[in-house]
């Protein structure tokens, strides 16, 4: 159908390419008449756009002439002169959208265009890229370009201090990664003081691998959090080796269920085998035997027909009992059996007895006493169970080199299941990052609290305007247009496309696979063809290493363990003969170039000659500094300037080899890939299908498939086993049939849709939470920003009070029922000197008279602490208060919310929908917390004692919340010619009280450390 509206109307993709197109000759008639600027000439037409910008005209009227200037500029001092196809990119770059460009096109060059034209406003244009090297290389290298049209250029990459970062913010175009950008975001809206904000306000982003960043990591939260004092690290200390032993006999047990049902099996006892299979797969759901067994569909089928039985019979907790320990794979849900209990109890009686399972040997008044108490110590309880459980998940749920990796200094290190790079930084939360230490054997990190969070989906959504930039977001255009608001053109290439796809070959099992794969690899490189082997996992591509080994095959391999040589593995991959086995991550960012990257290999000659001394210039070696250990890449950007002429030596020298090398590559057909397994994702294939044929190069790719790939289980494996089977086909027999890769796209489709609808639902929650991120961070940034907060206070104390009428005088109520002591203990409590005002001078009184009452005491109160500390303490204190209330309220808020969404899809098996109820619950919530925060500002400022005068330099802290003696305001008033600021210094401070400094820890643990 499709394919059938196409012909009739035209793809509109096309329609879009000729509208393009007229710009671009636009952008063309003027190449000549900028070329004829002298370079002064060319640079003052900056001066001049921004002229006409302040004058009225808009970025859309200055384009042609804007992208003729970057084109020019281009030419002269990088040598590149963008193509028209660059030129049209550029275009698609300033409307906000996304445009796909095929790898090679030139990503680079296009954003100069579309970030120079919307930087003439002086608001700041931020390009993001998807690591540090990139981010420094773009800046060093495009940033000649600004820098000659008298634009400046600032660099954010991680290790900058607050300085650096504000400078860097504040010129016209910075480059970065999304990680630094999202953070810094988080950062400002934690300070304390505007002079302390790194980041402007967020005008225009350009990302680059927009794909990466706005979809596999959209809902990675970004997380700043601060550690807190817990038992937590030495409970997974503790419990790790009672927990191992139990899985090493849980262990045991599943291989003994596996045999017991493949015997079952044999003696065609299917239903009881499905069941021992459903068993074992709930006591260890990764096992690997398991999981070959489970490849099979038919047995898959048998499983999930045994487990909905049994979830209809009420049966599962029964067949769970069998085990130590039943892990639901989907929740994460741990349960502990009896005979899982009693095992711990044998290992460690003091573990089983903080879990509290049993209870025989007490007598009644025992159990009522001990209830009590774990009323009273709910959390403290709670918290073994749950270290036990992560645990648990830790040893059975996440696998080494799969879903983590440990570094050589102890560090256990997420890998990301869409890249296979490592995400430094990164932590699993609820604890499950402290198990997996334990699990490790390396040192257990303490526990931490999220502070401030945002997902990248989130704070993206945030800029005036976002464009994006990738080789493939075609697939994924719904989702950018429905989420960000942005369409995807698919630009053209410059050159054809000369890349042969070739269909998928199919085999029945992955050993057969693998073979055929070395076969393949082998034939290609006695030929001198360059090769590229993509795989999912660190531990396919370990595996894959050493079968190549064993052929006595040299080759590179490209994965999170090895990630350091990243750049010069793929700047070399298209060498002759050159064999590199990588991960999903395939070297984004970094074109792999026919013979050789010249360039790369001139740099890399450059550090190594500086660093044996043949090379001596004292500026570099300031700027190299003593530490020759710094990465290449990073010294190689500022030798290059600092030795030009030595580096266009080189550069030559290595280009006419590359050259030869090249011609021999291109007559053995280009670089070949290979994907050795399908992603769910048709955008993940061809991300590794588009590292072969830049621009206009020949090169082919083909995927090596097996029915025991998780994709071909996913997609219904067994018609095809069938298909082999009636073609009487051998296991090392293969199956390549146009159809068969139709079949598999297809399915694609299905799953990423599917994938599209999970994260589209997930952002509905998400967004509740975001609203009330905006109203309090836009709040913050008005306070730091100097509102005057004296009417905002008053406003605080009307609603005080007019939700304690509502509590303690009811207005629909009898005013003899008024629980008027309340009233007044509460308002003692937070805005009424003690003693001021009795409950029997209430009596008798108007709701509204009361009202009034209570508040000419608090107006009349306030204005006494303000006429005793003085107008400009009382605004600042206003200020610091409220900012350290919010801060603490909204971190309590975040951990309450996360715990609302555990838990909110239980809400459906009551017949309600769980995002209804989520969105009034958060509302609820979010109310709460304004109405304590309000509480908590108007007790701190009646009640604190400063200690010393706060200023931009110190900050006040609240020390203490003492109220002022009876006598209420005449006494108050009295006693204030006698009040004195004391110093700091002459306070004493108790060691567990909070430490004077304003740093929210205990004395003890800041000042007060000995």
């Amino acid at each position: 159908m499709a394919g059938l509206l196409k012909k009739i109307f035209g793809d509109p993709n096309e329609r879009e390419v000729k509208r393009l197109w007229k710009k671009v000759e636009e952008v063309n008639a003027l190449e000549q008449k900028m070329k004829a600027l002298s370079d002064r000439e060319l640079r003052g037409q900056t001066d001049t756009f921004r002229k006409r910008l302040q004058n009225g005209e808009s970025e859309d009227e200055l384009l042609p002439e804007a992208f003729a200037v970057v084109r020019e500029a281009a030419r002269r001092y990088t040598g590149m002169r963008p193509f028209d196809v660059q030129v049209m990119g550029g275009i698609v770059l300033h409307q906000g959208r996304t445009a796909e460009m095929k790898t090679g096109e030139g990503k680079t060059l296009v954003a100069t265009m579309p970030a120079y034209l919307n930087a003439l406003r002086g608001e700041g244009v931020h390009v993001v890229t998807v690591n540090d090297y990139l981010a420094r290389r773009d800046s060093e290298w495009m940033g000649k370009i600004y820098r000659a049209l008298g634009l400046s250029v600032g660099l954010i990459v991680h290790g900058l201090g607050a300085a650096e970062r504000r400078a860097a913010y504040h010129c016209d175009i910075t480059y970065g990664t999304n990680n630094e950008f999202g953070f810094d975001y988080l950062r400002d809206n934690m300070v304390l003081y505007k002079e302390r904000m790194v980041k402007r306000k967020l005008h225009y982003a350009i990302v680059d691998e927009v794909d990466s960043i706005l979809i596999d990591e959209a809902r990675t939260p970004l997380i700043i959090s601060s550690k807190v004092e817990s038992r937590e690290r030495e409970l997974y200390q503790r419990w790790n080796r009672p927990v191992q032993s139990l899985i090493q006999k849980q262990r045991r047990l599943v291989r003994e269920l596996m045999k017991e049902a493949q015997e079952k099996l044999a003696a065609g006892e299917r239903e009881e085998a499905g069941e021992l299979l459903l068993m074992a797969r709930r006591g260890m759901p990764k096992n690997k035997s398991l999981l070959k067994i489970l490849k099979d569909s038919q047995i898959s089928k048998l499983v999930e027909q045994q487990k909905q039985r049994l979830s209809t019979e009420k049966r599962l907790p029964e067949l769970d009992e069998r085990l130590y320990f039943a892990i639901d794979e989907a929740t994460g849900v741990v349960a502990l059996s009896e005979q899982g209990n009693r095992e711990l109890a044998r290992q460690d009686p003091q573990v089983w007895k903080l879990l509290n399972f049993d209870r025989e040997g007490q007598n009644e008044e025992d159990i009522a006493d001990q209830s009590q108490e774990e009323l009273q110590s709910l959390d403290r309880r709670a918290e073994p169970i749950h270290c036990f459980n992560q645990l648990v998940k830790a040893y059975t749920l996440y696998e080494r080199d799969v879903d983590y990796v440990v570094t050589d200094d102890g560090r256990v290190v997420i890998v990301d299941e869409f890249t296979g790079r490592l995400m430094w930084g990164r932590r699993y939360s609820d604890g499950l990052h402290q198990a997996i230490e334990a699990k490790e054997g390396v040192k257990v990190q303490e526990s931490s609290r999220t502070v401030a969070s945002i997902t990248f989906q989130n704070y993206f959504r945030i800029y005036e305007k976002l464009a994006g930039m990738t080789g493939t977001a075609a697939t994924e255009e719904e989702e950018l247009r429905n989420i960000y608001g942005m369409d995807v053109v698919v630009i053209p290439t410059n050159k054809p496309m000369i890349r042969k796809d070739l269909p998928d070959i199919i085999y029945r099992t992955e050993q057969a696979k693998f073979r055929a794969v070395v076969e393949e690899i082998a034939s290609r490189h006695e030929r001198g063809q360059p090769v590229l082997v993509g795989t999912i996992s660190v531990e396919k591509s370990e595996m894959l290493s050493r079968m190549l080994k064993r052929r006595g095959l040299k080759h590179n391999v490209l994965n999170a363990v090895n990630h350091e040589r990243e750049a010069e593995i793929i700047a070399q991959a298209g060498r002759k003969g050159a064999l590199t086995i990588s991960t999903n991550m395939a070297g984004r960012g970094t074109d792999i170039v026919l013979g050789g990257n010249p360039e790369f290999m001139a740099r890399k000659k450059l550090v190594q000659e500086f660093k044996e001394g043949k090379l001596q210039s004292d500026k570099a070696v300031k700027s190299q500094g003593n530490n020759t250990e710094k990465h290449d890449e990073q010294n190689s950007v500022d030798l290059v300037e600092l030795f030009p002429e030595r580096c266009a030596q080189l550069l030559k020298e290595f280009k006419a080899a590359t050259e030869k090398e090249r011609q021999e590559v291109l007559a053995v057909g280009g670089l070949h890939v290979i994907g050795t397994e399908r992603h769910e994702s048709r955008r993940i294939d061809n991300q590794l299908r588009g590292r072969a044929g830049r621009q206009g190069d020949p090169g082919s790719t083909q995927f090596f498939i097996s029915l025991e790939d998780d994709l071909m289980r996913l997609f219904g494996s067994g018609n095809i086993a069938s298909i082999l089977d009636k073609l009487g086909m051998e296991e090392d027999q293969p199956l390549e049939h146009p159809l068969i890769s139709r079949a598999i796209e297809n399915a694609q489709k299905k799953v990423e849709g599917r994938n599209f609808e999970i994260r589209k639902h997930v952002l509905e929650y998400d967004d509740v939470l975001n609203q009330q991120r905006e109203v309090i961070y836009s709040q913050r940034r008005r306070v730091l920003e100097g509102e005057n907060l004296k009417k905002h206070i008053q406003e605080m104390i009307e609603s005080l009070i007019d939700r304690a009428l509502d509590r303690y005088c009811e207005d629909k109520t009898y005013d003899q029922v008024w629980d008027l002591q309340g009233l007044v203990k509460y308002g003692e409590r937070i805005f009424l000197p003690t003693g001021y005002l009795k409950p029997s001078e209430l009596e008798f009184k108007e709701r509204d008279e009361i009202r009034e009452k209570l508040l000419d005491a608090a107006v009349r109160f306030y204005a006494a602490r303000e006429e005793e500390l003085g107008e400009k303490t009382i605004r600042e204190l206003e200020r610091v208060i409220l900012l350290r209330t919010v801060d603490s309220k909204w971190m309590e808020h975040i951990d309450a919310m996360h715990d609302l969404r555990q838990g909110i899809n239980l809400r459906a098996y009551g017949q309600q929908d769980p995002l209804v109820e989520y969105r009034y619950e958060a509302y609820e919530m979010f109310e709460e917390m304004i109405n304590s925060l309000q509480e908590d500002v108007i007790r701190l400022l009646f009640r604190v004692r400063v200690a010393a005068v706060p200023d931009r330099q110190a900050v006040v802290s609240s020390t203490s919340t003492t109220a002022p003696e009876a006598g209420g305001l005449k006494a108050f008033a009295a006693k204030k010619e006698k009040t004195k600021l004391q110093p700091r210094k002459a306070e004493k401070v108790g060691r567990n009280e909070p430490c004077p400094c304003g740093s929210g820890k205990k004395y003890k643990k800041c000042c007060g450390r000995e």
